[in-house]
């Protein structure tokens, strides 16, 4: 029962006792049944789910010491582990690698963060303030009729430092071994694309600075109007200030465009940007990489009209959720 904490153990013991079958107790802590069964046993003929007494080492920590751990991180989850132990009261010789075990009977353990974006105050009410108004939307009725919009920008290299590299000992500089990468990622191209549940638009390469004028006469004029043609039809894009200048405000009112209301801050909301996420693994794949910016373009556009209208679907699909979750979230990160 060692993959069982403290904590653990009574919240399973709990539930052996509410009715709960083990199997279900087990994927629930992802062990086994024979651990959940074994518990059962345990409980029965001692009384109690503790530990056994056994031979070995003694445990370097006390009861307070596990205490002050655990509290640390749950308040800071940051933290490093040398960090708890050079901040633990009293004299004590414990390494760092102790400190990760307490953590992890725990069931703290180090992994990657979420990035997200800065959320304040104000932004997480407007965010759950948009969520409660589209509730009730539905894919049938109103979000099919949603065009969702966004530029990105891709690099031609990109090294997020998850790449790994099979060498042997004394082989970290060795030239095969060693993950050469241009400062800047070697440069990007930026391009801008809105979709729907019945289509989508032509990929457009954005050159150099977007200004609201550019913006008017290089997208909205000769690639978002066609798209809106339809009276139902309504636009989305996000608050960057060429949206929002005076004058885009001003070219989408007098063409009778109808904008959809956008929380600032807000990218997990728009289904295009996990479209933008599949279309960069779809460059990565190919068996020859893009080896300059003109390379890059061509293969974003080839590999943007290949995507399946299916796959658009299910994520434009997905918004009824999204509100949900970040009403549920009470306008902080989601899971999308």
């Amino acid at each position: 029962m060692a993959r069982l904490s403290r904590e653990d153990r009574q919240i399973a013991l709990g539930r052996l006792q509410a009715g709960q079958s083990p199997s279900a107790i087990a994927r629930h802590f992802h062990v086994s049944q024979s651990t959940i069964s074994r518990l059962w046993v345990r409980f029965q003929a001692t009384g109690s789910v503790a530990d056994l007494p056994r031979a070995g080492r003694p445990r370097a920590t006390t009861a307070a010491h596990d205490r002050f751990i655990r509290l640390r991180h749950l308040r800071n989850r940051f933290l490093s582990a040398s960090s708890s132990v050079q901040a633990l009261p009293g004299p004590h010789r414990l390494s760092d690698q102790t400190v990760r075990n307490r953590l992890h009977e725990a069931g703290l353990r180090a992994r990657r963060p979420h990035r997200g974006a800065v959320l304040t105050r104000r932004h997480r009410q407007n965010r759950v303030q948009w969520g409660n108004q589209h509730l009730r939307w539905t894919v049938r009725n109103h979000w099919r009729h949603v065009w969702f919009s966004d530029e990105s920008y891709f690099l031609l290299q990109r090294h997020d430092g998850r790449r790994r590299v099979y060498r042997r000992v004394n082989e970290r500089y060795a030239p095969n071994c060693v993950d050469e990468a241009p400062v800047h990622g070697g440069g990007g191209v930026m391009v801008w694309g809105a979709i729907n549940t019945a289509g989508r638009s032509t990929l457009v390469h954005v050159q150099g600075r977007i200004t609201a004028q550019r913006y008017v006469e290089e997208i909205l004029r000769p690639h978002a109007l066609p798209l809106l043609a339809d009276q139902d039809a309504i636009f989305q894009q996000d608050n960057a200030r060429p949206h929002t200048a005076r004058l885009t405000t001003q070219f989408l009112t007098d063409h009778h465009v109808q904008v959809l209301p956008w929380p600032s801050m807000s990218p997990d909301m728009n289904p295009i940007e996990h479209l933008w996420d599949e279309l960069d693994r779809r460059v990565r794949r190919r068996e020859e990489a893009p080896a300059n910016h003109r390379d890059l373009l061509q293969a974003l556009q080839e590999e943007w009209d290949t995507i399946p209208q299916q796959d658009i679907r299910h994520l434009i699909q997905s918004m009824p959720r999204r509100c949900r979750a970040v009403v549920a979230a009470q306008g902080s990160h989601t899971p999308y």
